[in-house]
């Protein structure tokens, strides 16, 4: 095609024109009226006026390209109409094939003139102009080229549009912007497309699902999209194109209803056959949506049924470093049931209490993000007795204590602080974290940003000091009692008053402990809980008052 820039190229394209023009006012009704077969195509008539007001502007590349189909496809109905074909079953298919070639090109000239890209700037003008306003010109030009035109201009469309999209985000941002996903899935849905033009069309949808921005674009084209990205994981497709669909349906597999379509379409088996026997790339963007997945009650028997423990277990054992946390994060969230110990005790009889120490062994230090999984995956396989026997014995009690002190994020340390509270089964082992070095990390916790963390803390503290030697410990600290305290503001709504309470209520027989609560305010805040009938903060109150009233006597 020559470029708008060539000042040939409006003889020819105006070439172009007129015989379209010439062509048309051939093929007049009477024409086909003499045929011997009756056809809807006697129907069209070429004086007809446009549905729409005005033509194209035939300087446009899209509006030359399209009048040369159509002389072309006039062309051969004035051939037929000259010469038809023998035979009336040879003239209705000839027929039937230049009536759809009309309606194609007459829905393609319909789509061109809505999409607005004849209104726009010639390209020697983008130059001129603002960039990213270039860039939307260009991103409304290809989008409509992926709409109209034969299977091979709309596969070169796609090049392009795979191109503008690499260049940065904000690229991205605006191809979203004009309804590139909708138009990628109508491809992927189209049974013209061949699978190279599929494969490309995931790729750009796995783009689109890179940018936060722009989830919800894909996420609104629901089952349609889900449909087509499970299928892009059978085996028997490319390694690229089905990394590609893992890497958009992370993203969409946040979604909850997302989760459950995938989980309950096939798509398990094939991303349990990419996390067994794929490449190192794609076996960790695999495990990525597997955690996903497990984080939705209804899908997990899915994964279990499946057999994915030992694969994700393996996963674990031999990935890449992303793969590891992605399959240790999998297990977390398919332990996160309490109530069901049957697949803790399979993920234990897997080798999981070896594979996730061997993990957390293999961080450089405790501060390391992605220990936050590890520690989140002990913290739910210890919610059962048995095998929080198994995790005291394995000798994670000073590896929580250590994220405890240097998790380096309130979810690392959280999850670890939870871990020790259900950890801490008997009195052994709680003086066991005791003597660890539990309780110091634990009280500054108390007074972290993070609610979350704050209530973990609170939580593990009310367990570890049903021990005495514990308390012992926790009275060194001053800050333990004022923060204690603190939490029992009405206020503060996301933590449970039971645990601080019992924080309070452990020391509450020293005296001094009694004179920090008092001066922290704490008479205060357990007067308005033991109002809201809050478990126990009434007879620490009575403590407290009790204490008070003693105070006022000298000792003999």
């Amino acid at each position: 095609m020559k470029s708008p820039e060539d000042p040939t190229s409006d003889v020819t394209e105006e070439d172009d024109l007129g015989r379209c023009r010439r062509l048309l006012s051939s093929l007049s009704a009477p024409v086909f009226q003499g045929q011997v077969v009756s056809h809807p195509l006697q129907t069209r008539h070429p004086d007809r006026p446009s549905r729409r007001p005005g033509r194209p502007d035939s300087s446009h590349p899209l509006s030359s390209d399209l009048l040369r189909r159509l002389s072309q496809t006039l062309s051969d109905a004035l051939s037929l109409s000259l010469s038809p074909a023998v035979g009336r079953l040879r003239t209705r298919s000839d027929l039937d094939s230049l009536s759809a070639a009309l309606d194609r090109l007459a829905s393609d000239a319909d789509l061109l003139l809505k999409s607005g890209v004849l209104r726009d700037p010639p390209p020697s003008d983008h130059r001129r102009s603002d960039g990213r306003e270039a860039v939307r010109s260009e991103a409304r030009t290809i989008v409509t080229r992926l709409q109209i035109g034969t299977t091979e201009s709309r596969a070169v469309a796609l090049d392009s549009l795979l191109g503008l999209m690499s260049a940065d985000d904000k690229n991205v941002m605006i191809v979203a912007a004009q309804g590139a996903a909708s138009v990628l899935v109508r491809l992927i849905d189209s049974s013209s497309a061949s699978p190279e033009t599929r494969e490309k069309a995931v790729s750009a949808i796995t783009r689109i699902s890179t940018v936060d921005s722009c989830k919800h674009v894909l996420i609104a084209e629901g089952v349609i999209l889900l449909n087509h990205l499970v299928r892009a994981l059978d085996p028997g497709g490319s390694s690229a194109a089905r990394r590609d669909a893992c890497v958009a349906l992370r993203s969409l597999s946040l979604s909850r209803d997302n989760a459950r379509a995938i989980g309950g379409r096939g798509g398990v088996s094939g991303l349990l056959d990419i996390a067994r026997s794929g490449t190192p790339s794609s076996q960790a963007v695999a495990a990525a949506v597997l955690k996903n997945l497990a984080a939705v009650p209804e899908v997990r028997q899915n994964l279990v049924d499946e057999d994915c423990v030992p694969i994700l277990v393996g996963l674990a054992n031999s990935g890449t470093a992303e793969a590891r946390e992605n399959s240790i994060g999998c297990l977390c969230n398919l332990a996160s049931d309490e109530g069901d110990q049957e697949i803790k005790l399979l993920i234990v009889r897997s080798g999981g209490i070896d594979c996730v120490r061997d993990y957390w062994d293999a961080a450089p230090s405790p501060s390391e993000r992605c220990l936050e999984p590890a520690a989140a995956l002990v913290r739910n396989l210890s919610m059962y007795k048995y095998v929080a026997e198994i995790v005291v014995s394995a000798g994670f009690v000073a590896r929580l204590v250590a994220v405890l002190e240097k998790g380096s994020t309130p979810g690392a340390r959280s999850a670890a602080a939870g871990a020790i509270y259900e950890a801490a089964y008997d009195a052994k082992t709680k003086r066991g974290f005791g003597e660890a070095g539990g309780i110091r990390p634990l009280v500054r916790m108390l007074e972290a940003k993070s609610m979350e963390e704050r209530e973990a803390a609170a939580k593990a503290l009310a367990c570890l000091l049903t021990c005495s030697s514990n308390r012992r410990l926790f009275r060194k600290d001053e800050a333990g009692v004022y923060g204690a305290v603190q939490l029992l503001d009405a206020s503060i709504v996301a933590v449970d008053k039971r645990y601080p309470i019992a924080i309070l209520g452990a020391v509450s027989e020293s005296r001094r402990c009694r004179k920090q609560m008092v001066a922290a305010g704490g008479c205060g805040y357990l007067r308005r809980l033991a109002e809201m009938e809050v478990e126990s903060a009434k007879r620490l109150l009575e403590t407290l008052e009790k204490g008070k009233l003693w105070g006022v006597f000298p000792r003999s």
